[in-house]
């Protein structure tokens, strides 16, 4: 047998449409080439043949983490969603919950989000409204990330630094609205968060969350 014959024989081809490396880095990356798509030239334009393209892969690598375009949508905002949650986590700290470095935190990542994660966020949050296996997961994690952040304004509230006369559920919806809110505005005026009007902001925001005279 010659040494040609060897080679092929000790290593075998391997299958089609099977990554190599990292599987997870990997995923992480086509997820970051979908956004970018989106976020760039649209939801439309986001499919599978371009994102293998911007990624620098094959659509059979891309189909090897997704079965189809609405799995990989799905996955984009389930990457997003964690993505907050890590941000919510980190306005913890020894067990208290610091709600104006959470929400600093939120408008540093607005500003610093080069790759135009929010543009890509509400094109698919627009697109969920009429189709549903988006909208179970938006309802899903945002359910979760809500009982989350109410669990949290709760123990400030027990702990005498979140007011009580407001029930935490509620709090939690409000202050994820203003935060919400924020992120659309800022790609369009992003002239209104400058550092000073964002401290005036986060002050604002601070004395209307403060625990009331007379409840404490």
């Amino acid at each position: 047998m010659n040494s040609t014959a060897r080679k092929s024989r000790s290593k075998p081809p391997a299958s089609r449409g099977r990554p190599v490396g990292d599987r997870e880095a990997r995923r992480a990356e086509l997820l970051d080439a979908a956004m970018s798509v989106i976020a760039q030239e649209g939801f439309a334009e986001a499919s599978l043949r371009k994102v293998a393209e911007r990624a620098g892969c094959t659509t059979g690598a891309v189909t090897y983490y997704f079965a189809n375009r609405e799995e990989m949508m799905a996955a984009v905002i389930e990457s997003q969603f964690d993505v907050f949650d890590a941000m919510l986590r980190a306005g913890e700290s020894d067990g208290r919950i610091d709600v104006r470095a959470g929400l600093k935190r939120w408008l540093d990542w607005l500003s610093s989000d080069e790759k135009g994660e929010w543009v890509a966020n509400f094109q698919l949050l627009s697109l969920a409204r009429h189709e549903p296996a988006l909208a179970a997961v938006y309802k899903r994690r945002y359910a979760a990330y809500r009982d989350v952040f109410a669990a949290m304004i709760a123990r400030g509230q027990r702990q005498g630094t979140i007011r009580r006369d407001i029930p935490a559920e509620l709090l939690a919806d409000q202050i994820s609205a203003m935060g919400d809110g924020w992120m659309m505005l800022f790609p369009i005026e992003p002239e209104r968060f400058q550092p000073n009007r964002v401290k005036a902001l986060l002050d604002a925001t601070m004395a209307l969350i403060a625990p009331r005279t007379g409840w404490q």
